[in-house]
C-alpha cells in the first residue's frame, strides 16, 4: 500500500521526468536558426538585449546574465518599462531577443515592432510559429514544447526550462566562438565560490561561426 510520503515522492519524480522529456525534445528538434542567432550575436557591434514578460521575464534576466558571464555583453530589458521610455537605450545595430511562448504578449510584440523601427534586429523565441510575434521580428526560433510539460498547460515551468537550456547553449557556444577564456570570465566574476577558483581549467575547444 502506498504511503503518503511515497505518493509525494512519486508525484515529485513525475514532474521532473515530465520536464526532462521537454528538454529531450529540444535536443531532438534543435532549430537550425540557432546557428543564425550565434552568427548574429558574434557579429553584433551594438548592444544585446533580452526581454520577456512574467516568467519569461525571469528567464530573460537569466539569459542576459549568462550571456554576459560567457563574454557576450547583454542586458535584460523589461518590456513595460521599455514602452515607458527605456526603449531609448535601443539603437540601430542592436539586437533584441524576445521570449514569449505563445507569442501573443502585447507589450513584447509592440516592443519588437518599435525597436526594428529604430534600426535594431529582433529575434523571437517562441513555441507558436503562427503567433503575432513572428510577424514583427527578423528571425524566429521555434522552441519545441507541448502543454504536458507545463502544469495544466498554463503554468510556465517545463517550457521555461527549455528556454533556459537553449540560452545556456547559446551562451556557451558563443563563448567558444569568441575564444573567451576562463581567465577573462573569472576576472568579471571575482566574488563568491566562482571567484575563489584557483585551479587550472581546461580551455574550451574553439568554434568558428
Amino acid at each position: 500500500m502506498e504511503t503518503a510520503d511515497t505518493a509525494v515522492l512519486s508525484a515529485g519524480r513525475q514532474v521532473v521526468a515530465t520536464e526532462l522529456s521537454g528538454l529531450q525534445s529540444l535536443v531532438d528538434n534543435f532549430d537550425p536558426a540557432f546557428a543564425e542567432v550565434v552568427n548574429w550575436l558574434a557579429d553584433c557591434r551594438g548592444k544585446v538585449f533580452v526581454s520577456g514578460a512574467g516568467t519569461s521575464g525571469a528567464m530573460a534576466h537569466r539569459m542576459a546574465h549568462l550571456l554576459s558571464v560567457c563574454g557576450t555583453p547583454a542586458l535584460a530589458l523589461q518590456p513595460a518599462d521599455a514602452l515607458h521610455g527605456t526603449m531609448g537605450a535601443v539603437a540601430a545595430g542592436d539586437i533584441l531577443i524576445a521570449i514569449s511562448r505563445g507569442g501573443k504578449s502585447a507589450e513584447i510584440n509592440e516592443l519588437c515592432d518599435r525597436v526594428r523601427q529604430r534600426g535594431a534586429k529582433a529575434i523571437a523565441l517562441t513555441s507558436n510559429p503562427d503567433s503575432p510575434l513572428t510577424r514583427v521580428v527578423d528571425l524566429v526560433v521555434i522552441l519545441p514544447t507541448d502543454d504536458q510539460i507545463d502544469p495544466g498547460g498554463v503554468i510556465a515551468m517545463g517550457s521555461t526550462l527549455v528556454v533556459g537550456a537553449w540560452g545556456d547553449a547559446l551562451a556557451t557556444v558563443l563563448m567558444r566562438v569568441r575564444g573567451y577564456s576562463w581567465d577573462e570570465m573569472l576576472f568579471t566574476h571575482p566574488l563568491g565560490a566562482v571567484g575563489e577558483e584557483t585551479h587550472d581549467l581546461a580551455p574550451l575547444d574553439p568554434l568558428i561561426a
